[in-house]
């Protein structure tokens, strides 16, 4: 993942030990105190909640612990790699599309952050300016470009 992935992965873990763990704690204790737990959907909701807590803090420090971090900027070359910043034009509609190729928990295709996973970044990994691929996306089968690799922060 980039540094901007690896940053916003410390700060969820970092606001659900700080902020979220110790509200859902609260919300636990309150719902007690009304009695028979048995019966009460606000403790069973709390709990719920609290397991998704646990839970995700688990996936995110697994997924911190074993995190490769690249920085784009230390990177260059004409070829498409992980963390390159692509711009592309589809041949059949001349439209110009950006791409940054970023790790899973980071992709954001709005702010044209593609998961390195996704099947365009596939296509065109390893691939260098001025070569065409093919690539099935939900649309149908779209024919890109490559006119640009650049290497900056994601």
């Amino acid at each position: 993942m980039t540094p901007r992935g690896y940053a916003l992965l410390e700060e969820e873990l970092r606001r659900l030990r700080a902020e979220d763990r110790p509200r859902i704690v609260r919300e636990i204790e309150a719902a007690r105190a009304h009695g028979d737990i048995s019966e009460n959907a606000e403790y069973h909701a709390a709990k719920e909640r609290q397991g998704q807590i646990e839970g995700r803090l688990r996936q995110l420090e697994d997924r911190l612990a074993r995190a490769q971090v690249i920085d784009p900027r230390e990177q260059s070359g004409e070829r498409v790699t992980f963390g390159a910043t692509v711009v592309l034009v589809d041949v059949d509609s001349d439209e110009r599309i950006t791409y940054t190729i970023v790790g899973e928990d980071e992709a954001d295709v709005n702010q044209g952050m593609i998961s390195v996973t996704s099947p365009v970044a596939r296509a065109i990994m390893g691939r260098e300016e001025g070569a065409s691929v093919q690539v099935r996306v939900p649309k149908g089968t779209r024919e890109l470009s490559i006119l640009e690799v650049r290497f900056e922060l994601a």
